[in-house]
């Protein structure tokens, strides 16, 4: 992809990769740390309180869909049920049911969660690790990060321990989830992977066999964003309502996709949803509902 290679450019040229004084530093790090620090995400994680108010199956959804919009700027955590009632009206395809049923069949299972951004995304991507962990649907969570910085905000391992210290100097429920997350890392129950093949510009079909052998051994993968659904299925104009199934067959053990739709590749979407989105008003376009990150979708295959 054109993007990996602007990007990989941009980092020679910070001298991330060489001999010098800059030769491992981010040169996204101060933008991710303004971000942390700043007073939306206060907000954000004061928000979580709320939380303590649902059921537990209203609140296993408010941090999954908090987990699914997070790298939406103008959203939080999600944690009201009239945020979450807007944000299931615009979810494109909701397989939430099968998401859950994979997950409490293979419970407490080994899940893998592929992280996208850094920041305000990872911040509830963690919180949904805590939920998994905390209620015993997961023996282990494995995030996957970026070995290195990617794109602009894309996580690394140094980015998790930010937003893991970040969410354990929280009051109140933010901080609880961080000290148990921290626990958690330390038992070997919540473990990094920073695989070199995160930064490489290819499809997963193409994933070396290590890779391919951790992904089977998890009761579930969950893909979060953009890029990774598009590696996910081969970064192709598929017709958008080519079966998901189909077109990740070879993925070696069950998957799930959070994302925020901000590229044309798009598969398992019913025609009639494809003909009443385009009928409403949107074309298909630069500021369209497939491009414009107004729509999401959590999409499974077992």
């Amino acid at each position: 992809m054109g993007e990996s290679y602007f990007y990989r450019k941009l980092l020679e040229a910070t001298g991330y990769f060489g001999d010098g004084p800059w030769r491992g530093v981010d040169p996204f790090g101060p933008m991710k740390q303004a971000e942390l620090d700043g007073p939306v995400v206060d907000g954000e994680l004061a928000a979580l309180d709320e939380t303590q108010t649902l059921s537990a199956a209203e609140r296993a959804e408010a941090l999954l869909l908090g987990s699914l919009w997070g790298n939406r700027a103008d959203l939080s955590f999600g944690v009201t049920l009239k945020g979450d009632q807007e944000r299931v009206a615009d979810l494109v395809v909701d397989d939430r049911p099968l998401l859950w049923s994979l997950i409490e069949a293979a419970a407490p299972g080994r899940i893998c969660l592929v992280a996208d951004n850094a920041g305000r995304e990872l911040l509830p991507d963690l919180v949904l690790a805590d939920h998994l962990l905390d209620r015993g649907l997961a023996a282990e969570v494995v995030l996957h990060v970026k070995p290195f910085p990617y794109f602009v905000s894309d996580a690394t391992p140094a980015d998790v321990l930010a937003c893991l210290r970040r969410l354990a100097a929280a009051p109140g429920t933010a901080g609880q989830a961080g000290t148990r997350l921290w626990g958690a890392m330390e038992e070997g129950r919540l473990s990094l992977r920073a695989h070199p093949f995160a930064c490489a510009p290819l499809p997963y079909s193409e994933m070396p066999d290590d890779l391919r052998e951790e992904f089977a051994s998890a009761s579930l993968t969950v893909m979060k964003g953009d890029l990774n659904y598009r590696r996910l299925v081969g970064d192709r104009m598929w017709p958008a309502s080519t079966p998901f199934a189909a077109v990740t067959g070879y993925f070696p053990g069950p998957v799930v996709a959070l994302r925020t739709l901000k590229s044309d590749a798009l598969a398992g979407v019913p025609e009639r949803t494809l003909a009443e989105l385009d009928a409403a008003g949107r074309p298909r376009s630069a500021n369209s509902w497939r491009t414009g990150g107004t729509h999401a979708m959590v999409q499974a295959r077992p």
